[in-house]
């Protein structure tokens, strides 16, 4: 699978995973901050551990924690930069 059809399948994971009902998958920008207030998701850290095991669980990567983590979670972009790195190695 290619980095914009990883992208795809992690919008429409994250909504379907963290019950953002009435969200379009694919008005989630690649770039937008996830996390936080005032963020395009406004996630918090309970959606980010479910958000971490359930890609680990569906990609076969492991999510490191901390600093690391907020880094991969930063945006769409990264968390595909991180699968397809991942898979690769």
């Amino acid at each position: 699978m290619d980095l914009a059809g990883l992208r795809s399948e992690l919008k429409s994971l994250i909504v379907a995973e963290l019950n953002l009902k009435g969200r379009d998958p694919q008005s989630i920008e690649d770039d937008a901050a996830l996390f936080g207030p005032g963020a395009g998701l406004g996630l918090d850290s309970l959606d980010a551990l479910q958000l971490a095991m359930v890609i680990e669980e569906k990609y076969g990567v492991r999510i490191p924690e901390g600093d690391e983590a907020r880094a991969i979670f930063a945006s769409v972009r990264a968390i595909a930069d991180h699968v397809a790195r991942a898979r690769s190695a």
